[in-house]
């Protein structure tokens, strides 16, 4: 019986994902496979490749063809130079980095949370109005000057002039009109 180690297609269109089997030449590409040695999916970047070594190892010592695109695999791991005995064992795979667990993630934040200091939180609106909050004072102060300076009338000299000028202060705050 003639052994191929080749791919067997999985994953949805557009998203394939490959198992590396060892089956026989006759059956069909996704048929019954003897067995699975390892994993590989191109769309990752770095790309994914898992091969069991040992088995891969095996079943290359008993005779077992790796297609192109397998052998190609297996140089990649170095498991291909390892069967034959040549240099560069340890092989050219890439290897994705580690994800950061979400408690380290969560520590460094609440880290950078204590060190900041504490005021509003800043939006882009709020950093607007806080712009436009000092110009508004500037504009709305000689404005509150021109009110207030026709309610405050000079007091004369005289203590009959003052009590008509506090009438009249009184009535321009409540907005009737003076008697004439």
């Amino acid at each position: 019986m003639a052994v191929k180690i080749r791919l067997k297609r999985l994953g949805k269109i557009r998203v394939p994902q490959y198992r590396i089997v060892v089956v026989d030449a006759r059956k069909k590409r996704d048929g019954k496979v003897i067995e699975e040695i390892g994993k590989y999916h191109p769309k990752e970047d770095p790309s994914y490749i898992e091969v069991v070594s040992d088995r891969a190892q095996y079943w290359l010592g008993v005779g077992a063809q790796p297609t192109e695109a397998v052998a190609a695999l297996l140089k990649v791991t170095g498991d291909w130079q390892r069967f034959k005995g040549l240099p560069g064992a340890e092989g050219t795979l890439q290897v994705k980095e580690p994800k950061r667990s979400k408690l380290d993630i969560f520590n460094e934040a609440l880290k950078e949370a204590g060190n900041e200091p504490k005021a509003e939180a800043v939006t882009k609106r709020a950093a607007k109005k806080a712009e436009e909050a000092p110009a508004k004072k500037a504009e709305e102060a000689p404005a509150k000057k021109a009110e207030a300076a026709p309610a405050e009338v000079p007091a004369d000299e005289t203590p009959e002039g003052a009590a008509e000028n506090a009438e009249a202060a009184a009535d321009a705050v409540a907005g009737t009109p003076p008697e004439a």
